[in-house]
């Protein structure tokens, strides 16, 4: 009777709350959106350049904004949603690509270090806290959206196409300009976002789901 009455409030009450935690609704439609916004900015289109075989497309945008905007796990999940549902075969990409094929061609690398980068921001925003800078949302952009996505990208090019990885590089270098101003861009956008919005900053957004747990 003794033993019953401590484990019952134990399991009944203990775990609820952590999963409520995890995965809560707000999470999820957040998750869900930007998941959505990333294959929204795919309907412009892709821009080949200079004969390079991986397109230029908006797409890298929208995962600079949900890594800084979303946060680490939050971020790298809506990625990985947007890939499964790729990979299922859906036309989410630029220029209405999907299926298991886009994950064996040029711009595979680029692809997959979408999730990595888009945690990589969020890592980076985290680390400023309740008010992150916009040197410090320029510099996440910067690092996860084009040096993370590029570390991967470039040496899947390199293997796919066959060229070295010096000639996978150089030709990857064509998208720097327009993957700067994108994390310019994304910076600004977000910036604006979490003044106007103080949910938006990822601390912040942790914060607040610590205190509602604790009630």
């Amino acid at each position: 009777m003794t033993d019953e009455g401590k484990t019952l409030p134990h399991s009944g009450q203990g775990a609820e709350p952590s999963s409520a935690r995890r995965f809560p609704t707000g999470d999820l439609a957040r998750v869900s959106v930007f998941a959505a916004l990333i294959a929204v900015l795919g309907l412009p289109g892709t821009l080949n350049v200079f004969g390079n075989a991986v397109p230029i497309t908006l797409q890298t945008f929208g995962v600079m904004l949900a890594g800084a905007i979303l946060g680490t796990w939050r971020a790298a999940l809506a990625v990985a949603v947007l890939l499964v549902l790729v990979a299922a075969g859906l036309p989410l990409l630029a220029g209405g690509r999907g299926g298991l094929g886009v994950f064996t061609g040029p711009s595979a690398g680029f692809l997959i270090g979408w999730l990595p980068g888009a945690a990589m921001i969020g890592w980076i925003v985290e680390r400023g806290g309740r008010t992150p800078g916009l040197a410090r949302l320029l510099a996440a952009c910067l690092a996860g959206g084009i040096g993370v996505v590029y570390l991967l990208g470039v040496p899947v090019q390199a293997a796919v196409t066959g060229l070295s990885l010096g000639k996978a590089a150089l030709l990857s270098a064509t998208f720097l300009p327009g993957d700067l101003i994108k994390a310019v861009l994304a910076s600004l956008v977000v910036r604006g976002t979490q003044r106007a919005y103080p949910d938006a900053v990822p601390a912040v957004h942790r914060e607040r789901l610590q205190t509602a747990g604790e009630r």
